[in-house]
């Protein structure tokens, strides 16, 4: 069981690594003040999956702790 939770934290840290390198918004040369903040489209979709698998990679760390 503890193999298995290791594999899928594993797996969930790869993916929001992958994920906030994806995410553009505010990444050097002024690119975040163009003054519209509101998210749309993939940039709003991989900020909701991230915050998803966030979520996950803690619930199952606190998991890990009580196995």
């Amino acid at each position: 069981m503890t193999n298995s939770l290791v594999i899928i934290q594993t797996i969930l840290s790869i993916a929001i690594i992958g994920l906030i390198l994806i995410q553009a918004r505010g990444t050097g040369f002024g690119r975040g003040s163009t003054g519209s903040f509101t998210r749309r489209g993939v940039e709003k979709l991989t900020f909701r999956a991230t915050i998803v698998l966030v979520s996950l990679f803690l619930l199952i760390s606190v998991l890990r702790l009580v196995i």
